[in-house]
This record gives structure tokens, C-alpha cells and sequence, in this order.
């Protein structure tokens, strides 16, 4: 019986400028170098294109991986690996929020430190600006998901939250995940 190689998770980030073709260049040099995504996230924002993926490939395949990756530098790519960390699932209690107010300065800074001031750490965070009905007006709405620790108290976390919704004008809900 051959010797069975346990595969490495590698985690790859990406950024472009936004044009077709991008993530088959990636999907490309992931396959010849013997990879398999796994999975990913990837935006084009403001002309840009950015992504981070994670892929599984053998240990004594990772430098031709590297070295094929290295070779989109010469077309724009700009690539980072590194390796994953453990994937078990993060424990505590989940929660999912949404907020929405008039765009301003500050919005993610003060409700990340809200979140960090209570040890929760932000799983997944996707923000935008639009526009108000009728007035034009810019408006800020953020989703995310949350992992808080075990003994965190909702509704101590949502006294901070109210606080902060007074101090800068905005809605911010929070649901326990179950």
C-alpha cells in the first residue's frame, strides 16, 4: 500500500484590478499544482477584485503551488498564502446583527469596539451604502455574524448597542443564532 499524505489547508488571498479571467487564473495554478478548493469569498469592489480562499493540497506540493501563484504577480495578481489555522467551530453562542443609519464617520470602528470591549469576535461582517428613500441622503447597513463567549449577557451587550444607536443615529438588531 502507498504512502497516504495528509492534505495541508493553505489559505490564499487575492487582489486585482477587476477584469474576466481572474479567478480562472487562480483556479488554474490551484489545479496544476495538485490543489482542491475548498472554499471562498470574493468581492469586486471599486474597480478591484479581492478574494480569500482556502484550498487543501499535499504538504510536498506546496511550493509548486507557491511558485505558481508567484508567476501572476507578472499579470496584476497580487497573492498571499499562508497556512489555515484549525477549523473546528469557534465555541460560544452566535449571533447575527444588522444595522442601518445615515452614513457618517466611525460607524465600524464604534461597533467593533463595542464587539471587542466584550471579547465577541466578528465571523462575517458585509457593509454597504446606499441612498435614502426619497432624500438622497447616504445610508450605512452593515449584516454580520457574531461569535460571543459563552457568559456573554444579550442584554448587557444590547445596553452597549442602544448606546452607541443613540450616539451616532442608528438601528441595530441583534438575533441569537440557535
Amino acid at each position: 500500500m502507498g504512502n497516504i499524505m495528509k492534505k495541508q489547508h493553505i489559505v490564499i488571498t487575492l487582489l486585482t484590478d477587476d477584469k474576466p479571467g481572474v479567478v480562472q487564473k487562480i483556479a488554474g495554478a490551484i489545479a496544476s499544482a495538485g490543489g482542491n478548493w475548498l472554499e471562498s469569498r470574493m468581492s469586486q469592489l471599486a474597480g478591484k477584485f479581492a478574494g480569500i480562499l482556502k484550498i487543501g493540497i499535499d504538504a510536498d506540493k506546496i511550493e509548486a503551488l507557491t511558485t505558481s501563484l508567484a508567476a501572476l504577480a507578472d499579470q496584476g495578481i497580487q497573492v498571499l498564502i499562508d497556512s489555515a489555522k484549525d477549523d473546528s467551530a469557534q465555541p460560544g453562542r452566535m449571533f447575527s446583527f444588522e444595522l442601518i443609519g445615515a452614513d457618517r464617520t466611525g460607524i465600524v470602528s464604534e461597533i467593533s469596539q463595542a464587539f471587542s470591549a466584550s471579547q465577541i469576535n466578528i465571523d462575517d461582517l458585509e457593509t454597504y451604502c446606499t441612498s435614502m428613500p426619497w432624500s438622497g441622503e447616504p445610508l450605512f447597513q452593515a449584516t454580520g455574524i457574531l461569535i460571543a463567549p459563552e457568559t456573554t449577557n444579550k442584554d448587557q451587550l444590547l445596553d452597549q448597542l442602544h448606546l452607541i444607536e443613540d450616539r451616532l443615529g442608528l438601528d441595530i438588531s441583534l438575533t441569537e443564532q440557535l
